[in-house]
């Protein structure tokens, strides 16, 4: 029963991507469903780090010795400055790093 589960659950998964990404299958969406699908990623990556970011020891952590706030503000100015996404990494984990450990 298991392996029926498992099986059925790859065969779904591999089917609705395959309909997307196939270029046999000329499966176009509007532009408004497009418009509206920009806002998942930004929406999803929000979801996952803002509780990282956030909330430490259980509480709402606010403050300027939480180094997850401290880092991502500087990740997100490095961002608008720098332009580059293997910069802003490099440089807002050392921070983090350096915040955390240091």
């Amino acid at each position: 029963m298991i392996w029926a589960s498992i099986v059925a659950m790859t065969l779904v998964v591999f089917a609705s991507r395959y309909v997307l990404l196939s270029p046999a299958i000329n499966f176009r969406l509007s532009g408004e469903f497009q418009q509206f699908m920009s806002y998942c990623a930004p929406a999803v990556l929000t979801a996952i780090w803002a509780p990282l970011v956030i909330i430490q020891d259980g509480r709402i952590a606010l403050d300027s010795d939480n180094p997850y706030l401290i880092a991502a503000a500087a990740a997100i100015l490095l961002a608008l400055v720098t332009r580059s996404v293997l910069l802003t990494c490099i440089l807002s984990m050392l921070l983090f790093a350096w915040l955390a450990h240091g």
